[in-house]
Parts: structure tokens; sequence; C-alpha cells
């Protein structure tokens, strides 16, 4: 743990200004750039070739790295430090524009820049994780995934709310904005614990820090 909370730590600076209203009103269509770069890198593959068969192109994109690290933690007891780094940081990129798409912030999501969103784990010391309990951890897990799917329904109408509000007053209302904040902090939890595998302590059943 660090300093006495859970070792994922996730945080949004509340906007304290006039959001803007015309990206508001259309951000699901402005997104949609930032959202095919996330795809691009978060899973998926093409390929193409010409009928002849001279010329052929194959790409492909990762995602999070869950089974590497499960089988390296159950038969080494090892977290390569890249497999980690490159975790976190598409788990920080695809908050932010999370982040952006619940209206959370005006500014166009960075692919490598923190921005307001901050989401800090720990380098996990694989020596003090048990070995075999990256392979039940998504079982583990299973009470978290019945309340987020409740939750995730009311953070949809909570940004809804949100987005008449913005669009009439500028403003994020912070209750709501806290609430939306604590969801996506609870899911960020529970992917490092079930599935990046950065802790061993049980998420836990709270919104707040």
């Amino acid at each position: 743990m660090m300093n006495g909370t859970y070792p994922v730590q996730f945080s949004v600076d509340y906007p304290d200004r006039p959001l803007d209203r015309l990206t508001t009103f259309f951000r699901l269509i402005v997104a949609i750039p930032i959202v095919v770069v996330l795809s691009t890198v978060s899973g998926g593959a093409w390929q193409s070739s010409y009928d002849n068969g001279t010329t052929r192109a194959a790409g492909m994109a990762g995602g999070l790295l869950v089974l590497g690290p499960l089988l390296m933690i159950l038969f080494r007891q090892k977290y390569p430090r890249w497999w980690f780094d490159w975790n976190l940081q598409l788990l920080r990129f695809s908050n932010r524009v999370g982040i952006y798409i619940a209206l959370m912030d005006d500014r166009y999501p960075s692919t490598d820049e923190e921005q307001s969103v901050h989401l800090e784990i720990p380098y996990p010391d694989a020596h003090r994780l048990v070995r075999w309990l990256p392979l039940v951890k998504w079982l583990l897990a299973i009470p978290h995934y019945i309340v987020l799917f409740f939750l995730d329904i009311a953070a949809i109408f909570a940004v809804v709310v949100a987005w008449f509000a913005i669009l009439f007053t500028g403003q994020y209302p912070r209750g709501l904005f806290d609430f939306v904040a604590g969801v996506i902090r609870w899911h960020n939890r529970v992917i490092g614990y079930a599935l990046i595998l950065v802790t061993d302590e049980y998420p836990p059943f709270q919104l707040r820090p």
C-alpha cells in the first residue's frame, strides 16, 4: 500500500473554469479521431494483399498485457519492467480518452502528456506477489464486475445530465464529476488487481480515493 491507500491511485483535476460548450455538444463526434488512435494500440489487426500475392501488408496492436505477466509471475516470479510500463501508459492514455468522452475535460486527449488525469501504480515486487493468485483473480473480482455494471449505468446517466448542465451553465456539477471519477477509479483498481496483476490487495468497494 502507498501511505495507507490502495496501490492504484487515480484522480482527475476538476475544471474550475467554463468548459467549451461547442465541443461538449459534439463530443461524440470530435472524439472519433482519438478513439481510432486508441483502438490501434489497444487491440486489433489488419492485413491486405493483391490478388497475385506479390504484395502483402499486415499490422497488429497489442492492448493490455495480461497473459504474459500472469505466466511470468506464476513460473518465474518476475514482472518485466517494460511490460509494466506499457500497461501503465496504455491505461493512462485510455483514461484520458475516457475522461474526454465523459466531458470531464475539454482539452483534446494527449497520447503522452498527463494533462488533468493522474494514474499512479507502483512497480510491483513480483517476489512479494502470491504466485498462484493470478490464476483466480479474475474469479475473485466477479463481485466488482456486478457492482460496476450498475455503477456504469448510473455514470452514463450522470454524464447525460452533466452534458445538459455544461451546455446551459458551462460547468460540470461537482457532485456528478466526483461520482463519475469514482466509478472510473473503481475500474482502474479492478484492472490493476485482476488484469494487469500489479497487486494482491483486494480492491475496496468504494468510489473515494
